[in-house]
């Protein structure tokens, strides 16, 4: 997540102490080895638990559903500007002050925005736990937002920004989320903009806190030393004091437009970037997992991947071509991109598209399938093996409005996927001649589209 502005900022021996105790955890390797528990407070908060007492430590996610599609439409940059500012200073503690509690008892405490979501990362050793539940209920119930952190943490942000403006692949992805999302909230950059980020207030973040962070939209799992009856405590003291109902402004279900459109941004490096690609299903569409298989086969499964094969090994186009599907809560995408000498860009588009059309006629072959299958499955059981990650895993399956027991059926939905389901599922999901493309870079005689 934001790990170059929200920094973890306990000592260094703290940090190399924790991440080894994360990565030694966890005992079981198979995700059926796992109990996941559906815990009540008695003030009636919900979470996942999952009890590991082998080791003094407890991880905890959490979400507020909202992001940055909650950002004031002319001001967008409010969420993420607010993940800076929950470690800097909260209740009586300022910022330093409270930094050096962290720090003091080996905290790892981390805030993020996505488009949907408001997300938040707290690690503690056992010991330390309930002097790390008061820092956290005072980071997220009593935020101080005083002048010099604000400041500062715009320092850092605009600084990003500024990188961000001469990173080629950085502006493709934002400039195609501004043709595929026009108008929509999707389309606005969550870091917001220069002029955004120099005009966001105290007041700004106060009111999106007041309006995203309640009870009614609110996720939680934990994974670690702690049963039950102790989390049901935990929970109403740390999430017992916001308010019962969010504020959040409705956002509208989006469906990019096919194109072909293409957006050509001139940039003065070696090599052009491009992004490229459309609309997908959603996570609740029943044929959402043949979808995810079949990016696996095309641009997901790096060097075993369609695309891979086309344009790096074959023609020695580009050292690097992906794509992948993201799922949003109101609009899926499939994404791509590629980076290559810039008199090489509109050839490796070309066999990009040509890929694409041939998937969307003649599916993936048997073998690609199986390989896929295979490697998806295996791969699964490596989301679980720490606390930390599986803390993850239940958070976002919980955001995506799935069970508990997608974990036990997930691998054998994959398996189920035949031949035939995703031959029809290619044909339906590629648009070869719809795909919204951003170029970054000196392409030469390509133009512009749509």
């Amino acid at each position: 997540m934001k790990l170059s502005i929200n920094r973890f900022k306990a000592n260094r021996l703290s940090v190399l102490w924790i991440a080894f105790v994360a990565v030694v955890l966890i005992h079981p390797t198979r995700t059926e080895a796992m109990k996941i528990q559906q815990v009540k407070s008695p003030g009636g908060i919900e979470a996942w638990l999952v009890e590991e007492h082998s080791l003094p430590l407890v991880a905890m996610r959490f979400a507020f559903t909202g992001g940055a599609a909650q950002d004031p439409s002319d001001n967008p940059g409010v969420s993420h500007f607010l993940t800076t500012m929950l470690d800097e200073g909260a209740g009586d503690l300022n910022s330093q002050a409270f930094q050096e509690k962290i720090e003091d008892l080996a905290l790892k405490l981390s805030f993020s925005s996505t488009k949907d979501v408001f997300s938040g990362s707290f690690q503690s050793l056992s010991k330390n736990l309930d002097e790390g539940i008061k820092l956290l209920t005072l980071a997220l119930s009593k935020p101080r937002f005083d002048k010099a952190a604000i400041d500062r943490m715009r320092q850092q942000i605009a600084a990003g920004l500024v990188h961000d403006l001469n990173d080629p692949n950085k502006v493709a992805t934002r400039e195609w989320f501004n043709l595929a999302f026009d108008g929509h909230p999707y389309g606005r950059s969550v870091h917001g903009t220069l002029e955004t980020v120099k005009a966001i207030s105290a007041d700004d973040l106060r009111a999106y806190h007041k309006a995203v962070f309640a009870r009614d939209n609110l996720k939680i799992s934990v994974v670690g030393d702690i049963d039950a009856k102790q989390l049901g405590v935990l929970l109403d003291k740390v999430f017992g004091k916001l308010p019962e109902k969010s504020r959040l402004k409705k956002v509208v279900s989006a469906t990019p437009p096919l194109g072909p459109k293409r957006k050509i941004i001139e940039m003065k490096i070696p090599q052009a970037v491009a992004q490229f690609g459309h609309r997908a299903f959603q996570r609740s569409d029943k044929d959402f997992i043949a979808s995810y298989v079949l990016n696996y086969i095309i641009g997901g499964g790096g060097f075993n991947s369609r695309l891979m094969e086309e344009v790096r090994e074959k023609r020695g186009l580009a050292y690097s071509v992906y794509s992948y599907i993201s799922p949003y809560q109101h609009a899926s995408i499939f994404l791509g991109g590629v980076a290559t000498k810039n008199d090489g860009i509109q050839k490796s588009l070309q066999v990009i598209t040509d890929v694409f059309k041939r998937m969307s006629v003649e599916g993936p072959s048997e073998e690609e399938l199986k390989n896929a299958k295979r490697y998806l499955t295996g791969s699964y059981p490596l989301r679980f093996d720490t606390n930390s990650k599986i803390a993850s895993q239940l958070l976002w399956i919980q955001v995506e409005n799935l069970e508990p027991t997608y974990i036990e059926e997930r691998n054998r939905m994959i398996e189920d996927v035949s031949i035939d389901n995703i031959k029809a599922v290619a044909k339906r999901l590629l648009k070869a001649d719809g795909l919204i493309v951003t170029i970054v870079g000196q392409p030469g005689k390509m133009e512009e589209k749509g």
